[in-house]
């Protein structure tokens, strides 16, 4: 004997986005955050070292000058870290109660539409941290992976190429301010107690 199944009350992808608690959002910026600073940092780190490795064999004198490539690209990742951390510190005050609350539908209070402002204000903030981080990443690795060829055939353009992988690097902190001023727009505020 088949038994029946309980009916949802989803008609589309909209309900089911609704229904997602504005903390898991918050949650999920902190998630891509950190994620997505950290690959960009890898992957930084990926190009310039596989260049370095591959030049330090004709020119041994480059190993240790060209390391600043690599902090470079480190730096990448700890922006995605402080930004995670901020992220985390605006989710940290929110009362457990807050998502029992959130789940009638038919009826949405100005507090609820706020946490739900504020759920995406924080994923917004860890994408667009994130997304400069990686590409902050990836150009400082370029730049240092040029800096380490170039090193080992002309030693006076060192200078030079360092200026460049700062102004890549310079993409990641711009990200950073961005997302600093997102996050202060950025509150959960509570539901007034009747």
């Amino acid at each position: 004997m088949a038994q029946q199944g309980v009916a949802l009350p989803y008609t589309g992808w909209g309900d089911i986005i609704r229904d997602i608690p504005p903390v898991a959002w918050g949650a999920i910026g902190v998630a891509l955050a950190l994620g997505l600073s950290a690959i960009g940092a890898a992957w930084g780190i990926f190009i310039t070292g596989s260049s370095l490795l591959g030049a330090a064999v004709k020119s041994p004198r480059i190993r240790s000058k060209n390391l600043v490539s690599v902090i470079f690209c480190e730096a990448t990742a700890i922006y995605g870290v402080i930004i995670a951390i901020l992220i985390a510190s605006k989710l940290d005050g929110v009362p457990p109660d807050f998502i029992q609350s959130m789940m009638d539908p038919a009826k949405v209070e100005k507090w609820q539409a706020d946490a739900i402002a504020a759920g995406w204000g924080l994923l917004s903030t860890g994408l667009t941290v994130g997304l400069s981080n990686v590409f902050s990443g990836i150009s400082v690795g370029v730049a240092g992976s040029g800096a380490a060829l170039g090193d080992a055939q002309r030693p006076e353009i060192f200078v030079k190429m360092l200026i460049v992988e700062i102004f890549a690097s310079a993409l990641g902190l711009f990200g950073v301010i961005i997302g600093l001023l997102q996050l202060n727009l950025v509150n959960f505020t509570r539901p007034a107690r009747t």
